[in-house]
């Protein structure tokens, strides 16, 4: 595989696992804390903020050839 095909299966892997994982996660903690009301816009701000994570990362992890 090369290195652009890598990193979206990676981008697509994250995706689906934040989708799976962190958004229950994320719902159960809003409403501990009585912010229920924001989890209709939950996937807006989380998946968004993991992408431009994990591109940072890949930025700053990325070596010279």
């Amino acid at each position: 595989m090369t290195t652009k095909s890598l990193f979206w299966t990676g981008i697509i892997g994250v995706a689906l696992a934040i989708l799976c994982c962190a958004t229950p996660v994320m719902v159960g903690l809003l409403g501990a804390f009585g912010l229920s009301a924001l989890t209709g816009y939950l996937d807006y701000v989380l998946l968004p903020g993991v992408v431009v994570g994990i591109v940072i990362y890949a930025l700053w992890r990325r070596k010279p050839t």
